[in-house]
């Protein structure tokens, strides 16, 4: 049997330090059984049950469904635990997901049209939510602060400032 090159068993022992972080959710234990049954990395087993369970999210709701997973998930459990912690950058950096997230949703809404003519939108999509959200890169706070925060902010000033009017009897 041929040796694999070095970096996919880099790869491969990568993969399975972080299945290994987090046994509940990826079934360490029956995977550590099948590699000992096989003879086969457990890695090769999660990879084909990610494939496998991909592929069914595929087939059930489409790419939109892939997508909308990605940019919900993660992010709804950080702000769960963000509710919870006492750290304020947490807060401001999961409500600030959320807007550009609620922005980003409306205009995909109202310009549904041009989604099929953009290649590989959903691709594009699953990355941009990936980068709003990513500890290193933590692109919300950038769209928010450069695309949003200039034009909505006025608007929001103005409403403030604005006094309601009296009840006339």
């Amino acid at each position: 049997m041929n040796a694999l090159p070095p970096q996919i068993e880099t790869a491969i022992v990568k993969v399975d330090e972080f299945i290994s972080k987090y046994p509940s959710i990826f079934q360490y234990d029956k995977l550590d059984k099948l590699e000992k049954k096989t003879g086969q990395p457990k890695v090769y087993f999660f990879l084909m049950f990610s494939f496998g369970f991909s592929s069914l999210l595929y087939f059930l709701g489409g790419a939109k469904l892939i997508t909308d997973l990605v940019s919900f998930i993660y992010p709804a459990y950080m702000s769960f635990k963000a509710i919870d912690s006492t750290n304020p950058v947490d807060n401001t950096q999961w409500l600030t997901y959320w807007v550009v997230f609620s922005f980003v949703s409306i205009i995909e809404n109202v310009a549904d049209f041009l989604v099929d003519f953009i290649p590989f939108y959903f691709f594009i999509k699953v990355g941009f939510f990936v980068w709003l959200y990513h500890p290193k890169f933590l692109g919300a706070g950038l769209v928010y602060s450069s695309a949003i925060k200039p034009f909505v902010i006025p608007y929001v000033e103005r409403i403030g400032k604005s006094k309601p009017a009296k009840k006339v009897d």
